[in-house]
């Protein structure tokens, strides 16, 4: 079994606690985690949970089993860190992280990387200029990358992701639309194994536009390109509703449902099923997953925190690399 990297996020968050946590049933050695030594370790005596760090010097290292065992290959953070208190001087930690991760998967070191809760704003605070993982990885890949996210019921895809609502409609073009919709069907086949994807898109628009009333987009721009990508054997209808899109005939009938934005589509998928929902970039040439939700900097040292977003984005990397058997 091919190893996989685990990155924490937000330090001043959960992340830490979730770590923690993850290690009393839910890591392996195949599951490493890439983070601060005493970050874990104050994390653990916080939540009087007992753990025990494998120190990595490399990622080839050899690595262990064992209850609350951590893998953990090391990055430092820059100043002492106050659980439950954003620093901005911590920023280049998070960024690390993730740079050494995706880094290390598209070395081929290992098979998939899951991410934890980051804080945008504090990373803009911290002189980074990047609206979340989805974006910044990217531009690490150089790809253009889709957010998608799944449970056992459904899959829904953005085509903007962090964007202020009313710059949506720049991103509303022909092009754009054209390119997240062939990433959508190319991802499918190759991570999924879904010979040929059955796409259904929403309107930008209330009604989908009413026939021009109330928007031209959908007229113009989304319902030409639908039929053009037909004619291409891509299997996509649309648009339709985004009030109507995700009855349950259409979430049977369809294998994923492109929405426009991110208010749009993300309240169905969580209001369905919260804590079995991930998050995974599509267009990269690397395997990224990671938790729904955010930092719950109220939640911090509780120990009331519910692991199985994380526990279910590590299940989806592994059966993704592994062929989604």
């Amino acid at each position: 079994m091919s190893r996989i990297v685990i990155t924490l996020g937000e330090p001043a968050g959960i992340g830490p606690d979730l770590g923690v946590l993850l290690a009393e049933k839910h890591l392996n050695k195949n599951t490493i985690i890439i983070g601060d030594p005493d970050l874990l370790s104050n994390s653990a005596k916080k939540l009087k949970k007992v753990i025990k760090l494998n120190l990595l010097e490399n990622i080839h290292s050899k690595t262990i089993n064992g209850k609350g065992v951590i893998n953990l290959l090391p990055v430092k953070l820059q100043v002492k860190n106050k659980p439950g208190k954003l620093n901005p001087k911590n920023s280049p930690y998070v960024i690390n992280t993730i740079r050494t991760a995706a880094n290390l998967c598209l070395k081929g070191d290992v098979s998939a990387m899951v991410t934890g809760p980051i804080s945008k704003s504090v990373l803009n605070d911290g002189g980074y200029s990047i609206s979340g993982h989805t974006e910044f990885l990217a531009e690490i890949c150089k790809r253009k990358s889709v957010m998608m996210l799944m449970n056992a019921k459904m899959k829904i895809a953005l085509h903007t992701t962090h964007v202020p609502l009313k710059k949506v409609t720049k991103y509303i073009t022909k092009p754009l639309l054209r390119e997240t919709i062939i990433i959508i069907n190319n991802e499918l086949k190759a991570k999924f194994k879904i010979n040929k994807p059955k796409i259904l898109i929403t309107g930008l628009n209330p009604h989908a536009g009413e026939d021009g009333l109330l928007g031209k987009e959908d007229e113009k721009i989304i319902m030409p390109l639908v039929r053009e990508l037909k004619n291409k054997n891509i299997k996509i209808d649309g648009p339709v509703p985004a009030d109507t899109a995700f009855l349950k005939k259409n979430i049977k009938a369809y294998d994923i449902i492109l929405t426009m934005y991110h208010d749009q589509g993300l309240p169905v998928i969580k209001f369905h099923d919260f804590k079995k929902t991930v998050n995974v970039t599509l267009g990269l040439p690397i395997t990224r997953v990671s938790v729904d939700h955010g930092t719950a900097l109220d939640l911090v040292g509780t120990g009331n925190i519910d692991i199985s977003s994380f526990v279910e984005a590590i299940k989806v990397a592994k059966r993704i690399y592994n062929g989604y058997t």
